[in-house]
């Protein structure tokens, strides 16, 4: 699907680049809103809802490195100054996006930014920033743990939730099916979190692995469930979401439970043992 019309790429290289030039940052933001805007409008409404705003930020980002690269611009000064003097999201977004590329080549320098944004008030900043920064894990994946590790006992419950959603096994996430104890080694030091947020964030990534590694999260799971903890337990139960449609049994003795309730679906134990009757 291409969005970026020649049209708008002349714009995005009046408008744009030759602001960043003349360090006419603040007039640079303002055509990158401008421009996301016209990206949106090309993107067919069938696919709105499956590509959307994140979708444009990532193609002009990517577009935006590679001009700015280039032409030998000072890529990773022009994205931390768009960021810093950008007052709406949006442009800051694009900002941190341009910083995700920058990244895969140099990562320590952008982890500053992608933490600042992830610590930030306003939630689509936080949103786009954890699936901006998901690029940047199997290009560093050293690197990365020992950064969203220090993350994991931040204050912030804003700063956990970010590890957390960061590390769900979307597309780019892919290979942790084949070596789930890289998100595990980290989602651990979540595993008795007590904020709302960050918890149904871990809940959510142990229930998207269970589709893939059902037996892996039986066994956390249980671990879960033997600690003790009502944080884990919460944690535990909201793994079996997935699960609970295949073995509702199986998932109900695990969790020492007689009913599990999701949304407006509930397995009974009694449903079963009336089906073995």
């Amino acid at each position: 699907m291409k969005i970026l019309t020649p049209a708008i790429t002349k714009k995005v290289q009046s408008g744009i680049i030759n602001n960043i030039t003349r360090r006419e940052y603040y007039r640079a933001s303002q055509e990158i809103s401008i421009v996301l805007i016209e990206l949106y409008a090309n993107i067919p409404e069938k696919n709105r809802v499956s590509y959307g705003i994140v979708y444009t930020i990532k193609v002009l980002s990517e577009y935006l490195y590679t001009e700015l690269t280039r032409i030998g611009a000072p890529v990773y000064e022009v994205a931390g100054t768009l960021f810093q003097e950008s007052n709406d999201t949006k442009p800051k977004c694009v900002a941190l996006g341009i910083m995700s590329f920058y990244g895969l080549g140099s990562l320590k320098e952008t982890l500053g930014y992608f933490e600042a944004a992830a610590a930030s008030a306003d939630w689509e900043m936080r949103e786009i920033a954890q699936m901006l920064f998901r690029k940047l894990i199997a290009k560093h994946p050293d690197e990365v743990r020992e950064f969203l590790l220090r993350l994991t006992i931040s204050p912030d419950a804003n700063l956990r939730r970010f590890v957390a959603e960061t590390l769900r096994p979307v597309q780019e996430n892919k290979w942790f099916y084949r070596d789930p104890e890289y998100p595990l080694s980290i989602l651990r030091n979540l595993f008795k979190e007590s904020s709302p947020f960050p918890r149904t964030s871990v809940g959510n990534n142990l229930s998207d692995l269970a589709r893939r590694l059902p037996d892996t999260i039986y066994g956390l799971v249980k671990e879960l469930v033997d600690s003790g903890d009502d944080n884990s337990y919460w944690i535990a139960y909201r793994a079996c979401r997935n699960l609970v449609k295949l073995e509702p049994v199986r998932v109900m003795n695990l969790l020492k439970i007689d009913e599990y309730q999701y949304k407006k679906r509930i397995y009974r134990r009694s449903d079963y043992q009336r089906d073995r009757s």
